[in-house]
């Protein structure tokens, strides 16, 4: 030991003595004080104008742009050249045959050697704590933690850099050789994880080997076991490597035994690293305040309750039209449920190639004119970069289909994943047709896994006397909203389970349901139907009930049952650019803050100061309290004009202007148009809205766009069923928020600090080095 810390220290000094490590040193402090004095005076200046910050500490060191992922990008660069003479020098010079001839071994030199430049890897984390110490000196609530979590992946990155550049400097004379080769053989450790993903034990071993995003693990703040067995067998691999070389120089040995001896060494390595990075065996801690690497608190209950295996099979049409993948892909598809797996390691999951298309479709000739399936199939492997021979057949997933008891016809042969329990539950998990992304996140992930764990709220949508249906393809419908698959805010991708009911079975239907949604009918119903009507209502079961200005008067019965009327007339505000004045836009009333989460957050994004969204109502009906029935009003929509009333004479609105008339009646104010009402009824509590308008989540309604009005319509049916279902869905995976929003210092501080750590302090050193390296050549 005493011999690997005398060579370390003799390493260190002679590093010291080289200019190329004092300008590597200036050139960091360059570029990182200027990183960081930038964010720094860029940050101030946002404050002192008046724009609010949030997360400062993620902005300056861990986000996308932050310090330590620059720090990540420019140890690539700066190590090569830091490392290409630790021992390559030593034979161009000469010097190795004196160490060789001292009482110490191969071992010595390589440890003395790597502790020497870890020491000076050292001084630079000190260079980057004196940056963190001034972020945290400054930033109300600063996180540390997820901070140090950073430095720590930067240092181990260094060490296996360190390790790497190493090794290559003993495979040759030449430094620059070293530095080139390192180099490429950094990139193979980027790449690797792209080879072979074919095959699943070498996608394994290949997908562990490779270097990429390992540090940005810690930069992100989180500490994976798995991580740090990477960085330690790894650097220990290649720096076994760099003794073997040595030895091997002053020993006799076959080529074959060379090569089984490094063989050897790698083997082991990949075998510990394999097993270390078995689901089992992994351990994490997320040092970040909201937990953003975990899954949320709502996600880990329900993986808790999923007893026994849980199996993900997840089924890939090569003519899929929303989403893809290859063979090659399966590790980073794997990916998406990490945090599902960090909680239930015996997860399984297991991929399904295939192809299906209905080459009569104008759309298959289109994009394959004059192919047979065959001949498109071919072309497809040939676009994708795969092979055909790992795709079932149509025959063959057919007898799959069969086999399972599925059927992908209804999924429209895209992506989709088959979620099993040992018990025999079952459901999909599918994409969506979203522009950006159309992968699920943890909601809809955790809405399946739920489905799958526990009885979920059972919908109906009552289909009597021309109500609205769930399943229908008119505008006025709620197939969209309701039973779509491939929109995200559906409710059968948020959990839960929707049908079509009808009063003509009696009570049958009801019995089972949770809520049940009464919108809209074009005929009155009976006196048995609203009888049965009734019945719910007093059995505390939960009701959402939409009307509309010239159908309302099938719903006053049941409106009246509860207390409230729907006021007659339509409801108009001051016209919005060239829209008719019976298009109203809505906000959420201050009342209904508090009784949910997504209530909370419509009401935020409903009163936000600039590009406000609203809830859209093409015709809404004003809502009032007429007897006291027992129950709890909660006034949750209002027209956003102060001056809105209920039009009782305009027909036309197009062609003629509605105008206020006191004299038949009309009154200006501002006017509920979705009204809650909450009792204790029956053994529970019974939650009801009534709601001025059935078009506002309808098929029509959700899909148009209109150009000077934002619609928040979408969230608005989340926040009514997550009030339903007492927040039970969608599940809730809304995160604390970051507490460190506040920096101490002004825009004149900021740019005083830019100065000093992007100029000052690099000048400071770049004179010191000179002093140094002066008064070395004078001695």
């Amino acid at each position: 030991m005493r011999a690997i810390y005398r060579i370390a220290r003799l390493e260190l000094s002679n590093l010291f003595y080289s200019p190329v490590a004092w300008l590597l040193l200036v050139l960091f402090v360059f570029m990182t004080g200027m990183t960081f004095g930038e964010m720094m005076e860029s940050l101030s200046r946002r404050q002192e104008l008046g724009r609010g910050l949030y997360a400062i500490s993620k902005d300056i060191f861990y986000n996308s742009r932050g310090l330590w992922g620059s720090v990540s990008q420019w140890f690539y660069l700066i190590m090569p050249l830091l490392t290409m003479g630790l021992i390559s020098q030593e034979f161009s010079r000469g010097s190795i045959k004196l160490l060789f001839s001292a009482p110490i071994t191969g071992r010595h030199i390589v440890l003395g050697k790597y502790l020497g430049i870890m020491l000076y890897g050292l001084i630079m984390m000190a260079i980057l704590l004196v940056f963190v110490v001034i972020a945290g000196s400054v930033v109300e609530s600063f996180g540390w933690a997820t901070v140090f979590t950073g430095l720590l992946g930067l240092y181990l990155l260094f060490g296996l850099y360190a390790a790497i550049g190493l090794f290559m400097s003993t495979l040759t004379n030449y430094p620059i050789v070293a530095a080139i080769g390192m180099l490429s053989l950094l990139t193979l450790l980027g790449l690797v994880s792209g080879i072979w993903q074919e095959y699943s034990f070498v996608r394994e071993i290949t997908y562990w080997l490779s270097l990429g995003g390992r540090a940005n693990t810690f930069i992100r703040g989180l500490i994976c076991s798995e991580d740090i067995v990477y960085f330690v067998i790894m650097s220990g691999m290649f720096l076994s490597f760099a003794v073997l070389k040595l030895e091997l120089l002053r020993e006799s040995c076959s080529l074959a035994g060379r090569i089984s001896r490094y063989l050897g060494i790698f083997i082991i390595t990949m075998l510990v690293g394999y097993l270390t990075s078995r689901p089992m065996l992994k351990c994490y801690y997320d040092t970040t305040y909201t937990k953003e690497n975990s899954l949320t608190k709502a996600s880990q209950d329900i993986v808790a309750k999923l007893d026994g295996k849980v199996k993900l099979t997840t089924y890939v049409n090569l003519f899929g039209e929303l989403y893809g993948i290859t063979a090659k892909n399966i590790k980073r598809d794997i990916d998406r449920y990490e945090r599902y797996i960090r909680y239930k390691p015996d997860m399984e999951l297991n991929y399904v190639f295939y192809y299906h298309v209905d080459t009569t479709s104008e759309n298959f000739k289109k994009r394959y004119p004059g192919k047979t399936l065959l001949g498109a199939v071919k072309d497809a492997v040939k676009l994708q970069d795969t092979r055909s021979g790992r795709y079932l057949t149509p025959e063959e997933i057919a007898k799959v289909e069969t086999e399972k008891g599925i059927n992908l016809s209804d999924e429209r042969y895209d992506f989709v994943t088959l979620i099993e329990r040992e018990n025999g539950q079952r459901t999909f998990l599918r994409v969506y047709r979203d522009f950006m992304n159309p992968l699920p996140g943890e909601t809809e992930i955790s809405a399946a896994l739920k489905r799958v764990a526990m009885r979920l709220p059972r919908v109906g949508i009552l289909s009597d006397r021309g109500a609205r249906s769930s399943v229908g393809d008119r505008n006025r419908d709620y197939s969209y909203s309701v039973s779509e698959k491939t929109y995200r805010r559906a409710m059968i991708n948020q959990g839960f389970d929707v049908l079509d009911v009808s009063l003509r079975r009696g009570c049958r239907d009801l019995d089972s349901l949770d809520i049940l949604i009464v919108s809209e009918p074009l005929e009155p119903f009976t006196s048995d139907e609203l009888d049965i009507l009734y019945r719910y209502v007093e059995n505390g079961k939960n009701l959402l009930v939409a009307g509309k200005p010239k159908t309302y008067s099938y719903l006053t019965p049941l409106v009246e049952q509860l207390g409230l009327q729907f006021e007659p007339g339509i409801l108009v505000q001051k016209a919005v650019t060239d829209y008719p004045a019976h298009l109203l836009l809505c906000t959420v009333t201050d009342s209904a803050r508090g009784i949910s989460s997504h209530w909370d957050n419509l009401y935020y994004v409903t009163h936000r100061r600039s590009s406000t969204p609203s809830l859209v109502m093409p015709g809404a009906l004003a809502i009032q309290q007429k007897t006291d029935k027992g129950f709890r009003i909660i006034p949750l929509l209002e027209s956003r004009d102060s001056m809105a009333w209920n039009e009782l004479e305009t027909i036309d609105f197009v062609n003629d202007t509605a105008r206020l008339n006191p004299k038949v009646g009309e009154r200006a104010g501002v006017k509920s148009t979705m009204v809650g009402l909450e009792r204790e009824q029956a053994g529970r509590l019974q939650r009801i809205i009534v709601l001025g308008d059935a078009d506002c989540f309808s098929m029509g309604e959700l899909s148009v766009s209109r150009r000077g009005i934002i619609s928040a319509n979408g969230a608005l049916l989340m926040a009514m069923f997550n009030w339903f279902s007492y927040e039970e869905l969608p599940v809730n995976t809304s995160r604390s928020s970051y507490v460190d929003n506040k920096l101490n210092i002004g825009m004149e501080t900021g740019a005083s600090l830019k100065v000093i750590l992007q100029w000052i302090l690099p000048a400071l050193l770049l004179l010191m080095g000179m002093f140094v390296l002066i008064r070395r050549k004078g001695k």
